[in-house]
């Protein structure tokens, strides 16, 4: 050695976990010869394999493998020094400092060792002395427990006199079978868990012993693979699974059941962390491969994990007695024809208020891509009871995979006379345009629906078998504010009807302003943006076609209420928003985002002075029901639709608010006259003496008036022998005629002429 070595202190051990990859690890400590180091895989003594650098040096040094070890083996390389002297020092002869720091150095590296070694043994506190801590014989041991006895001391006890206790103040000693058979294990009876032995005989046996002897059994961490179908009776206390059940026998049966049938009523059980898979997935041919059957529980409390690629994934079963008032938390429930079967199986078995929290029924995008698939049923066996009532389910999720295939996806499936079945937050992906397909007598259902990829094209299927109706589905993405606003402001529930021309080509729509994307001069009042009628509207038989920058709004009073939501039945149509403030004066972007929609972004635009959708309202991009939500600077407002880019067709358009408001919906007023077909005017009129048979006219002033209008006189004074007729007599003129078509003279006392008019 070229230098001395030094011995630090640094403990004479390091581990490492290979990765598969590295072949060269290091060692912190220093070795006298390469022999001085022991190299161990995963505790293996290797002999050979390996080359050993830094002999000699303080620093340490490195072992390479010839082979890289293999990934997760934990390598360990630990100093073990022979303990003995081979050297001595001569009498009298010379001492050397070399040699002596040398003998010094190994003898602390030996006594390293021994402290590293002492430090993972079992020993005496340093605070206490005495006591015997020597093992009995190897005779006396035999079959024996070790143990202490009642002052601290090692000795022996008989198995089934060997008592422990918890060391806790008023712990009670028991006998160690005692505290071992508190809780069974699937272990405990030869189960392995590998996923290649078959399990079947031990999982079977622990479940009988669970039962046998009442107690919750413990299926822990692995893979356990069974060839014939499981049975935990009703009478053991529970399950727990940490690991899997992994089914490979034939199909057609249930892979494992829990609890009994019959009259029996399995009460209070608690079966967590359930797991089941299929070896191979089922073809869904066969209702009879099921993956987990819960039969008759009654208050009890059921955690499944995962179930996979059955046609039933997990059936709760009233089967003698019934399944009700118990708590069921879902998991993975994948590859499966149906998810969950919520089934009866006699005329005495009802299934009935059961919650359910959560579940993720999907099925892979490949998997028996030609059949349909339900996440949940509510089914019953021919002549069993089928009042399935009041089950609750909270945020279910469904990926079904049959959108735009031949196929049916829906998450719920009630072939029975269910009632109050109600689910909340439930996620659709992938599904049909179904949230569930009833077949009997179901109603009385709710389905509320998050999240849908379908938008809001969702409803219920009621097959021709189907005898109630009456179910209810909530959609409330990006619509949950149309939900919650349920007072109607003001409605057209029919354009085509409600159109009226307003002059030889103009057209007029009842309770509706008429918009332009292009209004002339310096409009600055609401009143200028809002006209009675235009030309180039063109109606169909069923509506308006919006063409040549033309719209239609409801104006509102915005002073109070500032959340409005606009439903509209038409082609695409685009939404549009102009403000005012209290004054009804034009509000530009110059004041800020004026205007927020619930499913787009709204933009100003510039030409017509008004904020306007980014995107057109499609179900196809979740986009048709809007929530409009006004700044506060906002006191009126025109909300509608109006043709940008291309013409469609507009059939009806409805306004809704929160009910804790009622704003007033702005039209047919005297500084607002549009939205009207039905004017009226009147005047004073001292009529002359009419001669019999003659007549004599007055002219109302009616703004808004055109020839080709019925129109309609009175007058306020009873008028025996008189008759008023009226005729538009020019724009904006009635001409009112008193014809006397009695045989004598009449002569008037002053009253008021009423004249009215009706556009067709």
């Amino acid at each position: 050695m070229d230098e001395h070595i030094r011995i630090g202190d640094v403990a004479p051990r390091v581990q490492y976990l290979a990765d598969g990859v590295q072949i060269s690890f290091t060692y912190p400590f220093p070795i006298f010869t390469e022999t001085d180091l022991e190299v161990r895989l995963d505790g293996l003594l290797q002999a050979s394999g390996y080359l050993v650098s830094g002999a000699g040096q303080s620093s340490g040094g490195s072992v390479e493998f010839l082979q890289p070890p293999a990934s997760g083996i934990r390598v360990t390389l630990r100093r073990n020094l022979v303990v003995a002297r081979t050297t001595d020092f001569q009498e009298n002869g010379i001492l050397r400092a070399r040699t002596l720091n040398d003998e010094l150095d190994y003898q602390v590296a030996a006594l390293q060792e021994v402290k590293e070694e002492i430090g993972s043994a079992l020993r005496l506190d340093p605070s206490e002395l005495g006591g015997s801590t020597t093992l009995p014989l190897r005779g006396a041991r035999t079959n024996k427990l070790l143990g202490f006895d009642s002052i601290g001391d090692i000795t022996v006890f008989d198995r089934g006199e060997g008592t422990i206790s918890l060391p806790f103040p008023g712990a009670v000693p028991r006998t160690v079978e005692d505290k071992m058979a508190e809780r069974l294990s699937a272990r405990d009876f030869g189960a392995t868990g590998d996923g290649v032995t078959d399990d079947t005989t031990a999982l079977q046996t622990a479940m009988n012993a669970a039962a046998a002897s009442g107690k919750h059994l413990e299926i822990g961490e692995g893979s356990f693979r069974t060839t014939l179908p499981l049975v935990l009776p009703g009478a053991a206390a529970g399950l727990t699974m940490r690991g899997a059940i992994l089914y490979a026998g034939a199909g057609g049966v249930a892979a494992l059941t829990l609890g009994d049938g019959g009259t029996t009523r399995n009460a209070v059980k608690l079966y967590q962390g359930l797991r089941v898979l299929r070896a191979t997935l089922s073809d869904w041919l066969d209702e009879s491969d099921i993956g987990i059957v819960i039969r008759n529980q009654d208050s009890s409390l059921v955690e499944l994990r995962q179930v996979e690629g059955f046609t039933i994934g997990l059936r709760t079963l009233g089967d003698g007695r019934g399944f009700e008032d118990s708590t069921v938390i879902l998991g993975r429930i994948v590859n499966n024809a149906i998810g969950l079967d919520i089934h009866t199986a006699t005329a005495t078995g009802w299934n009935t208020s059961v919650r359910y929290h959560g579940g993720h029924f999907a099925a892979g995008s490949t998997v028996n891509t030609d059949k349909d698939r339900y996440g949940i049923r509510l089914s019953a066996a021919p002549g069993a009871y089928v009042a399935h009532n009041r089950h609750v389910f909270y945020g279910p999720a469904f990926e079904l995979q049959a959108r735009n295939r031949p196929i049916s996806g829906i998450p719920f499936l009630s072939e029975v006379s269910s009632r109050s079945i109600i689910v909340s937050a439930m996620r659709m992906e992938g599904c049909s345009d179904y949230v569930a397909r009833h077949t009997g007598a179901a109603q009385d259902h709710v389905y509320e629906v998050a999240w849908a990829s379908q938008g809001y094209a969702v409803g219920i299927d009621y097959t021709g078998t189907a005898t109630r109706v009456g179910s209810v589905v909530r959609a409330l993405h990006q619509a949950a504010g149309h939900r919650a606003a349920t007072r109607e402001i003001v409605a057209v529930p029919n354009l085509r009807a409600a159109a009226f021309h307003w002059s030889k080509t103009e057209i007029g729509f009842d309770r509706l302003a008429c918009l332009s994307t292009n209004v002339s001069g310096t409009p600055t009042h609401l009143a200028h943006f809002a006209f009675p009628a235009l030309e180039d509207y063109t109606l169909t038989d069923r509506g308006l076609l919006l063409t040549g920058g033309r719209g239609i709004g409801f104006v509102v009073d915005a002073r109070v209420c500032k959340e409005f939501a606009l439903a509209v039945d038409a082609d695409d149509p685009r939404l549009v928003v102009q403000c005012f403030d209290a004054s009804m004066n034009l509000l530009t972007n110059a004041g800020g985002e004026l205007v927020r929609a619930s499913g787009m972004s709204m933009q100003w635009s510039a030409a017509p002075r008004w904020w306007q959708g980014s995107a057109d309202l499609k179900d196809a991009d979740l986009t048709r029901l809007q929530v409009v939500r006004l700044a506060d600077a906002v006191a009126y407002a025109i909300i509608g639709v109006a043709r940008i880019g291309t013409d469609y067709e507009v059939r009806a358009l409805r306004l809704a608010c929160d009910p804790a408001h009622a704003p007033a919906a702005l039209w047919g007023l005297p500084d607002l006259p549009f939205g009207r077909r039905e004017l009226s005017a009147e005047v004073a009129w001292d009529a002359p003496s009419v001669a019999a048979g003659a007549s004599a006219q007055v002219n109302v002033p009616l703004v808004g008036a055109r020839p080709g209008d019925f129109a309609a006189a009175s007058f306020s004074l009873a008028t025996s022998g008189m008759v008023f007729l009226a005729q538009v007599a020019a724009a904006d003129i009635v001409s009112v005629t008193a014809w006397n078509r009695s045989t004598q003279p009449i002569d008037l006392n002053p009253g008021i002429v009423r004249a009215r008019v009706v556009k067709s």
